[in-house]
């Protein structure tokens, strides 16, 4: 039986102010593209449009990836964590997914950790 938007809305844990974590990540490939924020609203939209829309915390308004770019975001799943207090939105991502142009928002600044337990020489 499927869920309304509803009830699977009221399963994610907001912050107080009302925003979830959306990590977003390439379906087939499973790259880790971009992160940015939702709120309800947005994730709303995201569920049942196609397309992913974010809350955009500095301009205080919605922004659907692609509208202005043509880098657009179609939805091919989504799942909540554990906690559900994060948001991973599986897309097939046309274009670069970061702000800079890059294909990733993470490959630009590597931290160097210690490689962990069996991690290759």
């Amino acid at each position: 039986m499927s869920r309304t938007i509803e009830d699977r809305l009221a399963r994610v844990t907001f912050d107080d102010r009302g925003l979830v974590a959306a990590i977003v990540q390439q379906w087939d490939t499973r790259e880790v593209l971009m992160m940015a924020w939702m709120d309800a609203e947005a994730l709303r939209r995201t569920l049942t449009e196609g397309r992913v829309t974010f809350w955009s915390r500095s301009r205080g308004d919605y922004w659907r990836k692609g509208d202005t770019s043509g880098n657009v975001q179609y939805v091919r799943g989504a799942k909540l964590d554990c906690d559900g207090d994060a948001v991973l939105i599986s897309v097939d991502q046309i274009g670069p997914a970061c702000h800079t142009g890059t294909h990733t928002c993470f490959d630009a600044d590597d931290l160097e950790p210690v490689a962990g337990r069996d991690a290759a020489p």
